[in-house]
């Protein structure tokens, strides 16, 4: 048997793996781009699955295509679905505009395979054709978006459980520290007391509204150009396929779908996956600021802030025994930074389109499917093998909070501002703390310094009226 087998396309004679399911266009497309050996994200390829079979259901309900050979093709379509045919999607996701490559990848294996489920032979498009009756009704630059927004809101459905998963551990972890007290920081110098527990809960509710902007812009992924064809107006398609097909894309995937108010503003802009892929780059940047806090915090052990201890997960150096890294925040940092780029190459893709298309999609499909893997993977460890394993340094955070010179912003109310801040100076100058200041400059009395200099009363809103017209009184006398 030949290695090979010969397939005829528009330009010609092409050689093809004799036992591939793609065809000429997709052979075609291997030769010419051999970039970066990464294929199409497995939510694609699904989601063009699911788009293949909801358009050959709606042909076969209007008529359009007979009924034998729409089944093969919703038959081979699903098995495409269900992931059966996914090493016969080869294109890099690398290629020529519009994902035409990518496309026809797809129409070529489903009409291959629905060829072989009507009798016939690999190359032999005489029953099923992959431009004739898979691709009928349809374009590239229909298809491929729908495929891209559809395989968005699929890879989603992935994210969105992790972040959960990430908020409620930190919300845990909120609780857990609620005793912990500590100096809070402003411009990286020290401030008044705040809980551990406090900042934790408040990196939970930052994940929490990351993934509500998330899903506020996946929103506008679920308005569909399918059926525009070529530049937005329904050429070669029956007057009620675009309903019918996004109807059946809708129960096929699982998802709210509907057609576009206008399928020429579907086709030319893409601004929805902008939408998604900066809601992404939002949450990436939460992400790193809250690894930098931890990576600060658990900094040490003996010459660093020391007040988290992070999971030892490997040895740290190569030449430094003993040393440990904070490992998972550093990950999360990096991961970050690539989703922040992958949002760089959108937003230039975005703006390149012109006129009835952008043809920029492939790099738009590749780096907003790109982010949703990675961040969803990272977080997964980020959650379950650093932030669930996070302890506190009670004591150390303590010394921390009855040793913060902010602790005069409690004297506020009782001696001023400016008194307060000379009591400051001084303790700055003598190495001497707020509340032995307080106690040698009879500022206040035992009871007094107990309850006013009282890290954990500084946590809550207080109202220190009396305080207030008292120091008032002693200021007029």
């Amino acid at each position: 048997m030949s290695e090979f087998r010969q397939e005829k396309d528009s330009l010609g004679l092409v050689d093809v793996p004799a036992r591939a399911y793609y065809g000429a266009q997709t052979a075609r497309a291997v030769e010419n781009y051999p970039i970066s050996g990464m294929r199409a994200d497995l939510h694609l390829i699904r989601a063009l699955g699911m788009v293949k079979r909801a358009a050959a259901e709606a042909n076969k309900e209007l008529g359009l295509i007979e009924a034998d050979r729409a089944d093969a093709i919703m038959r081979a379509a699903q098995e495409v679905i269900d992931g059966k045919w996914t090493p016969e999607f080869v294109v890099d996701v690398f290629q020529a505009g519009a994902g035409v490559s990518l496309h026809m990848n797809a129409n070529e294996v489903i009409a291959n395979r629905a060829n072989e489920i009507a009798g016939g032979k690999l190359g032999e498009y005489a029953r099923v054709h992959p431009n004739d009756h898979v691709n009928y009704g349809q374009s590239t630059n229909d298809v491929f978006p729908t495929g891209m927004r559809l395989a968005t809101l699929l890879a989603l459905e992935t994210l969105y459980p992790v972040l959960d998963s990430l908020a409620a551990t930190f919300a845990a972890k909120g609780r857990e520290f609620h005793e912990v007290m500590k100096s809070g920081r402003t411009h990286m110098q020290d401030a008044v007391p705040i809980r551990l527990g406090q900042e934790f809960a408040a990196y939970g509710l930052a994940i929490e509204k990351a993934k509500r902007f998330i899903t506020l812009a996946a929103d506008s992924l679920r308005e569909l150009g399918l059926g525009g064809s070529a530049v937005g107006t329904g050429i070669n398609t029956h007057p009620d396929y675009r309903a019918k097909a996004v109807a059946n894309l809708a129960r096929i995937a699982g998802q709210k779908l509907t057609p576009a108010k206008d399928m020429r503003w579907a086709m030319q802009s893409n601004a929805c996956m902008g939408e998604v892929s900066g809601a992404l780059r939002s949450l990436a940047l939460e992400i790193i600021r809250i690894s930098n806090d931890l990576r600060l915090l658990s900094s040490g052990p003996n010459t660093g802030l020391g007040e988290l201890a992070l999971p030892s997960l490997q040895p740290g150096s190569s030449i430094m025994p003993g040393k440990i890294n904070p490992v998972m925040p550093e990950l999360a940092a990096m991961v970050s930074f690539q989703v922040i780029g992958n949002d760089t190459a959108v937003a230039y893709a975005l703006q390149a389109g012109q006129l009835e298309l952008n043809v920029m999609m492939p790099t738009m499909a590749y780096s907003v499917l790109q982010s949703i893997t990675i961040m969803a993977n990272m977080l997964r460890q980020f959650n379950d093998r650093c932030v669930a394993g996070i302890t506190a340094n009670q004591a150390r955070c303590n010394s921390y909070a009855q040793s913060t010179v902010s602790l005069a912003t409690a004297l506020n109310p009782y001696i001023g501002y400016a008194k307060a801040a000379e009591i400051v100076k001084e303790s700055v100058a003598t190495g001497q703390s707020i509340i032995a200041l307080a106690r040698t400059k009879k500022l206040l009395t035992e009871e007094e310094i107990a309850e006013i200099l009282d890290p954990a009363r500084m946590t809550e809103p207080q109202y220190p009226l009396e305080a207030a017209k008292e120091r008032d009184r002693r200021t007029k006398v």
